[in-house]
């Protein structure tokens, strides 16, 4: 394959879901299964993968920092010096990428995505899915609820 980026996309602009699957695209082989993400987590992810997220979820700084327990800030900080990030927030990012990737796929974009996120969902015991997936096991049952609706089994 050439190193030249294809000219079949459109010019008009940059596409925010287009972008998001190319994230998703670039770390998706580190969580497309348990022994790559465990892999992935443990060797840190550049701090990159965290602005990456940021700029793709449409999660405001209050919602990335409330979520990922650490400030922009730190993260660019960290950005800037091509420091790794800890296994526990490699981990978070790398299940968050691919919760994205699977409401991308449920919703037809991320921000359909992204609203779905912030109303309450019955599958969720009325809980609002974004104050979840401040923990790896909220994100696991926002995952569960996703495939749960992509089967039509809301109730």
């Amino acid at each position: 394959m050439s190193k030249e980026k294809t000219t079949s996309k459109k010019a008009t602009g940059t596409n925010p879901q287009s972008i998001l699957q190319e994230a998703c695209a670039v770390y998706q082989p580190l969580y497309a299964n348990p022994v790559s993400l465990l892999t992935g987590s443990k060797k840190g992810l550049a701090a990159k993968a965290a602005l990456d997220f940021l700029d793709l979820s449409g999660f405001s700084a209050d919602e990335f920092q409330d979520t990922f327990k650490t400030t922009i800030k730190t993260i660019q900080n960290y950005d800037r010096q091509e420091l790794k990030l800890d296994a526990a927030l490699s981990e978070k990012l790398l299940k968050s990428f691919a919760l994205f990737e699977k409401g991308i796929e449920l919703f037809g974009s991320a921000k359909a995505f992204h609203d779905w996120l912030h109303v309450s969902a019955y599958g969720l015991g009325n809980q609002v899915p974004v104050e979840m997936m401040d923990t790896i096991t909220g994100i696991g049952l926002i995952e569960d609820e996703l495939i749960r609706i992509a089967y039509g089994d809301l109730a």
